[in-house]
């Protein structure tokens, strides 16, 4: 009796503490990624873990997942603004897509085309951006020859 109770403790605590952590805790034990929401660009540029400098000065209701894997650059970012994107941007035939799509992120594999701004590739949402990186050294090298 006592082994079995041995055997299923461990099961039962990490479920446990699940339960306590929420959705977050088992996103980053189990498909190795974190999703953080922030109210404006303001909180973004202050508390976000990766830097997207094309973010519009309006941005509102920004949502980054990244990669809880160390040494590990993907991430993906939709918000909600009106305005162009900011940052040195230029539009280039679509190669690279996400490594993960957010609820209400448009489809990257309908896009023909993408804005390459550094790293990053990005795309327009429903009343937003929709962005990931990393994009591809095809996407980069075209926007160069712009």
């Amino acid at each position: 009796m006592n082994a079995r109770l041995a055997l299923t403790a461990p099961a039962f605590i990490l479920a446990g503490m699940l339960s306590l952590t929420g959705c977050s805790a088992y996103d980053s034990l189990v498909h190795k990624h974190a999703t953080s929401t922030f109210a404006d660009v303001g909180a973004f540029d202050d508390e976000a873990q990766v830097d997207a400098d094309w973010l519009p000065a309006d941005a509102t209701e920004v949502t980054v997942r990244t990669s809880t894997l160390e040494d590990a650059t993907e991430a993906v970012v939709l918000l909600t603004s009106g305005s162009p994107l900011g940052g040195d941007c230029a539009e280039v035939e679509r190669y690279s897509a996400p490594a993960w799509v957010l609820d209400d992120a448009p489809d990257p594999y309908t896009a023909k085309s993408i804005f390459v701004c550094g790293d990053w590739a990005v795309i327009a949402a429903d009343g937003g951006w929709f962005g990931w990186t990393p994009n591809s050294e095809d996407e980069r090298s075209a926007a160069s020859a712009r």
